[in-house]
């Protein structure tokens, strides 16, 4: 791929960033010479750089809002609160590598020393996302740099500004250039990036079927660490609660929040059969107040539009392939504006409907009524993936069972299926992720443990098996 890689607001269609196509061997050949000096430094030099990157970007808070909101098309409150969780993710990271990472010190026999101590891979290539294109990169790119690694970071092509803006915040900072690189390219430059010799590891956010992919290529480099992150068909059960109103806010947070395109969005709701009819109108009256709308309008919208047109048609021709399943719309997903890729939430009933184990991007919500809660955990689990489940019920012992039973990285109890700290490891078990959790754990892929056996000075003696001298 040779040229410019433009990007194009979501909401509006204007061009908002241009970039040069760039140079895979040109940018792993970058970071190989640069790495080593970076990681020859003092662990307080870098984190003392790191800190400043945090400083620049509260600097610039205002204009990094702004970029990621007409990149991604999300409301600019939402953009606000990813720029917050740039800034937040530099001092969760220096705890979590003092903690996951720490030089120790063990006992060893016969007078000598056990340390403990890590080292850095080497160059880490980046594969972002686009739905959170600052935050979510930068949870594997601050991790990475504070352990000693260089890192290749290629945003993904639907919204390449923010990762752009990032990089340059980080080199603002004084994080040396050969030590963090951008790649601006489309699949083929992350096809050829992944499959680079010169990269020691790959830390990916996205689609399953794209982690599927690059697990099977690094089976074959057992020496290159490999972090996957990738989607959910993420279920949430509503039983035994007295507070619908509650239920259904909850509901609709997880379901829409980021029009439907977070990876921890609720796509089935499983919800007693005595619950359903009251639970499912309050739902309907919530979502049929949520403003859909572009980043900068007033009033605020809850939902931005979707990243761009050939989704929105996808996730409207999916809900219209559930309803030929046998799927009853409870309410029809919309497309207000022809030409730009917003869409109005979309909820379906596919309890007697054939149900396909797919991750729906977007704003569609399928639910499932039952009449028993084992079958309800059942169903919850009935899933290839597994990042996120959530219960919503005032029954503690009925949270007890769902805790133990369902298949998920991340089990909530009346919270939101979404909205994971990143003071706590974000992982998933199945098709979402290769049981290499990130956020507060992305230490433990950033760095290898090395144990050493030491001593001052050489003392050894064989005591059996020797001839008489």
């Amino acid at each position: 791929m040779t040229g410019d890689l433009i990007s194009t607001e979501p909401a509006t269609g204007a061009a908002l960033w241009r970039g040069p196509i760039g140079d895979v061997d040109a940018e792993v050949a970058a970071a190989r010479a640069g790495w080593a000096a970076w990681a020859a430094r003092p662990v307080t030099n870098r984190i003392e750089t790191m800190r400043r990157f945090a400083n620049v970007v509260r600097t610039k808070a205002e204009a990094f809002t702004d970029v990621i909101a007409r990149d991604t098309g999300k409301p600019l409150w939402e953009a606000q609160a990813e720029v917050d969780s740039v800034i937040a993710k530099v001092d969760i990271s220096v705890a979590a590598y003092s903690e996951r990472t720490a030089q120790r010190r063990l006992d060893s026999p016969m007078g000598s020393r056990m340390a403990l101590r890590h080292k850095p891979h080497g160059v880490l290539a980046v594969l972002g996302p686009y739905n959170f294109p600052a935050h979510l990169p930068n949870g594997h790119i601050v991790p990475a740099l504070l352990a000693g690694n260089a890192v290749v970071f290629k945003p993904s092509e639907k919204a390449p500004a923010a990762g752009a803006f990032l990089i340059d915040c980080l080199r603002q900072a004084g994080i040396p250039e050969g030590c963090v690189r951008l790649l601006v390219g489309g699949p083929a430059e992350g096809k050829a990036l992944a499959g680079h010799p010169g990269i020691d590891g790959l830390l990916f956010t996205g689609s399953a079927a794209t982690g599927l992919a690059l697990n099977r290529q690094f089976a074959a480099h057992p020496e290159k660490i490999l972090a996957l992150e990738m989607g959910g068909n993420n279920p949430m059960i509503v039983w035994s609660t007295p507070d619908l109103h509650a239920a259904a806010v909850l509901v609709v947070q997880s379901a829409f929040a980021t029009a439907g395109q977070r990876c921890t969005a609720a796509r089935r709701l499983i919800v007693d059969n005595a619950l359903y009819e009251p639970l499912v109108a309050e739902i309907v009256k919530l979502a049929n107040r949520l403003i859909v709308g572009a980043p900068h309008d007033n009033p605020a919208p809850f939902m931005g539009p979707v990243i761009d047109n050939e989704t929105a048609d996808q996730l409207t021709e999916s809900f219209l392939a559930m309803m030929v399943q046998g799927g009853r719309p409870i309410r029809h997903i919309g497309r207000p504006v022809a030409d730009r890729p917003f869409l109005t939430p979309g909820i379906i009933d596919m309890t007697t409907a054939a149900r396909g184990d797919v991750e729906l991007f977007g704003p569609i919500l399928q639910v499932i009524r039952t009449d028993d809660f084992d079958a309800a955990i059942e169903e919850a689990n009935n899933t290839r993936y597994g990042l996120s489940a959530s219960l919503v019920s005032q029954d503690p012992d009925l949270y007890d069972r769902f805790w133990a039973n369902a298949r998920a990285g991340i089990i909530n109890w009346n919270r939101p299926t979404n909205g994971a700290s990143s003071s706590a490891p974000f992982g998933g078990i199945g098709w979402s992720g290769n049981h290499r959790p990130s956020a507060y754990y992305a230490a433990d892929y950033c760095a290898y443990p090395v144990v050493s056996n030491e001593s001052d000075a050489a003392r050894a003696t064989i005591g059996i098996g020797l001839r008489d001298g």
